[in-house]
């Protein structure tokens, strides 16, 4: 049986993750010391006890997160779980997928997320900065709300995260991203909640981010991965390297195309998808984008048990 791996981002993480897991398979604390030595910070104290206000700084939830999703990924094969024919992840998953499918080293990939954490951060200071999630309006509606909200002004307001039909994500400047969650509720969505992030990801005041992760990437040893990847800003696998460092750069100020992605899978014949790591936000996603496609997390013994008995049994 063929499977797909999905791999979470930031907005998963929760104080206390994985510990259930730790308690019964060691890899999970020794990928996160892996990590912790990396950074020289103990990102599994962080992640277990928190202060959350400290795990949810975006420089340390990404490689917190990407040291969850592999550490649990590392779990499911030990167990003789199938390794994912196909791999994507959702915006900073998408690091742990080219880390799981051996494209970056683990040691390189933690310090990369990291810096790219800082990268965002610094490009939009807190409090100018906002997301807001739109639910019950078309992509299209949501796309002319945004124009509306940030027109006659130098605001951004962009459709970011193209998550499931009637759930499109928006960032950009926070008084835009305000009036454009009125205007949607006006248009007639159902919800538009302001989130609750610090920096307003894959939008156009990412791009002096993007130009300061270029920088690094450079200097960072990238292969081919040895299972394909399906990137967010295109859609596509990358054939080169180069267009792998191409994709990350503009990853960071481009729309997540998630509906897409999740397409692509069943493209390729594979309906069967594995969300390891802390949380069900993609398997949530997934459901409610194709109700013909399986979707299983694994973040937690009784979870792994189910999956494994589901996809390998």
């Amino acid at each position: 049986m063929s499977i797909g791996i999905i791999f979470p981002g930031q907005g998963s993480q929760s104080v206390g993750m994985l510990s259930a897991m730790a308690e019964q398979f060691p890899l999970i604390k020794q990928t996160f010391e892996e990590a912790s030595e990396a950074l020289q910070l103990d990102l599994w104290i962080l992640a277990s006890e928190g202060p959350a206000e400290s795990l949810n700084q975006t420089e340390n939830t990404q490689p917190a997160m990407l040291a969850a999703g592999l550490a649990t990924y590392r779990v499911w094969l030990s167990q003789g779980g199938a390794a994912g024919a196909v791999m994507a992840g959702h915006s900073l998953g998408e690091y742990t997928a080219l880390t799981a499918a051996e494209s970056l080293s683990f040691t390189d990939a933690v310090k990369l997320v990291a810096a790219r954490g800082r990268f965002m951060q610094q490009a939009v200071p807190p409090g100018q900065g906002a997301m807001a999630a739109i639910l019950g309006l078309d992509d299209e509606a949501v796309k002319a709300v945004c124009v509306e909200a940030a027109a006659g002004s130098d605001d951004v307001a962009e459709a970011v995260n193209f998550n499931s039909p009637g759930q499109v994500v928006i960032a950009g400047s926070k008084a835009a991203i305000e009036r454009a969650a009125e205007l949607a509720k006006t248009a007639g969505a159902k919800r538009a909640l302001l989130l609750p992030v610090s920096v307003p990801s894959h939008c156009a005041l990412m791009a002096p981010a993007a130009q300061q992760l270029a920088e690094i990437l450079d200097d960072i040893e990238i292969q081919l991965p040895k299972i394909p990847i399906i990137h967010n800003v295109d859609v596509s696998v990358s054939e080169s390297v180069e267009g792998i460092r191409e994709r990350l750069v503009k990853q960071l100020h481009q729309p997540v195309r998630w509906v897409e992605t999740i397409a692509q899978f069943k493209n390729k014949g594979i309906t069967q998808l594995l969300e390891p790591g802390p949380g069900k936000v993609l398997t949530g996603l997934g459901k409610r984008i194709d109700k013909s496609m399986s979707f299983m997390p694994v973040l937690d013994p009784a979870t792994l048990e189910k999956a494994l008995e589901t996809y390998n049994g």
